[in-house]
């Protein structure tokens, strides 16, 4: 059976995005992106609704700032007390999913879409897409990207600017481009 570039995209297989059914996708996102940017105004709880309209799930008490940029917001998932500051992208061709109390700074973008490697698929338009998790309780800071088919596990924090192209062990901290595991540090001493 044929599958549609719709579920090509969610499958991570390479996939036309030039598809009328994507597109349709990609404009209601747009008018809904209209919405949600309009109520910056509006209280927490107004805008978590205006969430809870496009997105997958959203969990009681999340934040998400206004301006946001999304391709679809179908396929976001936001667990109970997560906070995105202002200007946060999330490129949703795959599935992502954010737990319970993580907080994301101001400028971080999440991107699931990725571009074939060799040049024949890639001049065809073809693209693919890889899903991102981020775990509970992690800190990502400003300006901070993470890439296709990244885990950042629970607890860990991404150091802002950093550019994370690869899993981020639960408890971590990685900072840099490409964002690296900075060496544990011991506490200072209490004095007596």
């Amino acid at each position: 059976m044929d599958r549609t570039p719709k579920q090509k995209m969610l499958a991570g297989d390479l996939y036309d995005p030039d598809d009328p059914e994507l597109h349709t996708d990609n404009r209601t996102a747009r008018a809904w992106m209209a919405r949600y940017n309009a109520a910056a105004t509006e209280t927490p709880a107004t805008r978590r609704e205006l969430l809870r309209e496009r997105f997958a799930s959203v969990g009681d008490g999340t934040v998400v700032r206004p301006p946001f940029h999304c391709d679809y917001g179908l396929h976001i998932s936001l667990g109970a007390h997560v906070f995105l500051n202002f200007g946060c992208v999330i490129l949703d061709c795959a599935p992502v999913s954010i737990g319970d109390r993580t907080q994301i700074g101001p400028g971080v973008q999440i991107l699931t879409p990725d571009h074939p490697r060799e040049p024949g698929p890639r001049e065809a338009g073809l693209e693919f897409a890889r899903a991102i998790r981020i775990g509970r309780n992690v800190w990502i800071g400003g300006g901070a990207l993470i890439l296709p088919g990244v885990t950042v596990g629970d607890d860990a924090i991404v150091g802002a600017g950093s550019v994370v192209t690869r899993d981020v062990p639960a408890g971590a901290t990685v900072v840099g481009n490409p964002a690296r595991v900075l060496a544990a540090r011991t506490p200072p001493a209490r004095e007596a």
